[in-house]
């Protein structure tokens, strides 16, 4: 890939800036105790993954109201009926999810060489919460509130293609998850970065499992900036 030819570059931000998967388990683990259940963190991901993605395949919804169903559906599949605080739990959570480690400065130092921007299954607010966490201020934000429809729609790439207004070849778009990103972003003729943050652990955590070619794959958000943006001399 010629990355001098890359001018943006386009960002998920859950699961691959914002470590959504350990933010997801820290909101459901006290419900689950609380109805006195013990459920492997790997089974807890695995039905959020068909759970949300199911719910985002329906009529646009905000996102917080997709993780209420999510969370009254693992209520349904675990055995509990959740209450109206459980269900409201993630929503709630998510302002408080960790970006991950190299997140922060990984975006830092490519900002110095391109413009970015997110491409997220989120609404307007709750990514507000988020971005404090990130530390850089993108050039284009667009989420699915603003599309009004989630990845893996190819509109919400369209949105943003729109708003950039470059020709493709000049963007490359980052991402954690096959499912929702590279699988509709190869299709559209994207060069894609795979920052594969389960490597070595078994399973597509909470998304959904898929087959895709990204262009790259690196391990964290740290190897790309070192690959794409590295210091002065070396």
């Amino acid at each position: 890939m010629d990355f001098s030819a890359k001018e943006v570059l386009t960002f998920d931000c859950y699961g691959t800036l914002i470590d959504w998967e350990s933010g997801i388990l820290n909101a459901v683990r006290p419900i689950l105790r609380q109805h006195d259940l013990e459920v492997p963190d790997e089974r807890v991901l695995e039905l959020f993954a068909e759970l949300e993605s199911s719910a985002e395949a329906d009529t646009y919804r905000p996102y917080t109201e997709i993780l209420a169903s999510v969370m009254r559906g693992l209520g349904s599949r675990l055995g509990f009926t959740a209450t109206s605080a459980d269900a409201a739990a993630l929503a709630e959570s998510v302002g408080e999810w960790p970006a991950f480690p190299d997140s922060p400065q990984a975006l830092i130092a490519l900002k110095r060489k391109f413009k970015l921007a997110i491409i997220s299954n989120i609404d307007d607010e709750l990514f507000a919460a988020s971005n404090r966490h990130l530390g850089v201020e993108f050039d284009w934000i667009v989420t699915a509130q603003q599309a009004r429809s989630y990845k893996p729609a190819t509109n919400n790439f369209r949105v943003a293609f729109e708003r950039i207004g470059l020709p493709t070849e000049r963007l490359l778009h980052v991402a954690q998850s096959l499912f929702h990103d590279h699988v509709p972003a190869r299709s559209l003729g994207l060069d894609t970065v795979w920052v594969n943050r389960r490597h070595g652990r078994p399973g597509s955590g909470a998304t959904p499992p898929a087959s895709a070619q990204p262009t790259l794959e690196v391990p964290d958000m740290r190897t790309l900036a070192e690959l794409l943006s590295p210091p002065s001399g070396a």
